[in-house]
């Protein structure tokens, strides 16, 4: 698999990246069966691993498949919520930064965080403190690069102006295009990295959720409005665009979405998860995928036709987690 480099100064990833949060998700795979498929996934070339303080034992489970392996790879975690719980609200007091750095380095079985995001913008603490507070962890040794995740162009400039910015993780797909308004350009800019999270729509772009689908239970989807069956049936006609690059290209429709990504800008790196071997091997299949830029105009004056329907999250949530959009 080809490298990226995320930042000016950052390091060389895959350029595609895995996304372990779904792992601890209820009805994940057991521990084995997850280690198993990190360790597949590095074994395919990917090299970039993304978790959080905030995704329960994900970190453990990270830590533990990537141990043998710890020199052949990058580890990005995040800091940011009160004891790790996003009910609990916001916390990016300096001294809790440095406190969950502690804890992670533990919980990932090493001794350097690689990437160390700030997961969500804290209105109650300056982005200068925060940048401040890693720099000083840098400089311990503790830490290698500093992130930004979900942050708007101002606190991205105030942030870097203290310690420079390797990457921004913040949502990013066809079914959300919100980072091309100002964020894109800023990060060309600064020589930003971008981590798209949900680059396949949370699932949309694969084409198997539609309208008649009837989500599981414990799919934490259902409190998403975008995910309403009134939505996804309004929003359709993305999926149709999608499944018809796909049949021309004699590809799916989640290496379409992905591949769109990749041809989008050269410092963005997609974290796809899954809990599947079988759809692990269908996203790196989209690195294979070609989009010229003339198909690249095509598919974007196509998607700028389509108006997506529904708000990514439910109000009580939404605060915290479109600071992006402000």
């Amino acid at each position: 698999m080809k490298l990226r480099k995320l930042g000016k100064s950052g390091p060389e990833v895959s350029e595609l990246g895995f996304g372990a949060m779904g792992l601890s998700f209820p009805n994940a795979p057991s521990k084995e069966e997850s280690i198993k498929l990190i360790r597949s996934a590095v074994e395919q070339g990917i090299t970039f691993f993304d978790t959080a303080q905030g995704y329960g034992e994900n970190e453990l489970l990270v830590g533990e498949a990537l141990e043998p392996l710890r020199k052949e790879v990058v580890i990005a975690t995040k800091f940011g919520f009160k004891n790790g719980d996003v009910r609990q609200g916001l916390d990016s007091h300096p001294d809790n930064i440095k406190a969950v750095a502690e804890a992670s380095l533990k919980r990932l079985r090493t001794d350097v965080i690689d990437l160390f995001y700030q997961h969500r913008p804290d209105p109650n603490i300056p982005v200068e403190e925060v940048a401040g507070a890693v720099k000083d962890l840098i400089r311990e040794g503790k830490v290698r690069y500093f992130g930004l995740s979900e942050a708007n162009e101002e606190t991205i400039r105030k942030a870097h102006a203290v310690l420079a910015v390797t990457a921004l993780q913040s949502e990013y797909s066809m079914f959300y295009r919100e980072p091309e308004n100002n964020i894109l350009s800023t990060l060309e800019e600064l020589g930003i990295g971008l981590v798209p999270f949900s680059p396949l729509g949370k699932g949309f772009l694969t084409g198997t959720i539609n309208a008649g689908v009837e989500l599981d239970k414990n799919d934490t989807r259902n409190m998403l409005p975008r995910f309403s069956k009134e939505n996804r049936a309004a929003n359709q006609a993305l999926v149709d665009l999608v499944t018809a690059i796909a049949a021309d290209k004699n590809a799916t429709p989640a290496q379409i979405a992905l591949a769109w990504l990749l041809a989008q800008k050269p410092f963005i790196v997609p974290i796809p998860g899954t809990s599947k071997l079988l759809r692990l091997q269908e996203n790196i299949g989209a690195t294979k995928v070609t989009i010229t830029n003339d198909e690249l105009g095509q598919i974007n004056r196509a998607l700028s036709t389509i108006k997506i329907t529904g708000e990514r999250y439910p109000t009580h949530l939404r605060t915290i987690a479109e600071n992006n959009e402000k």
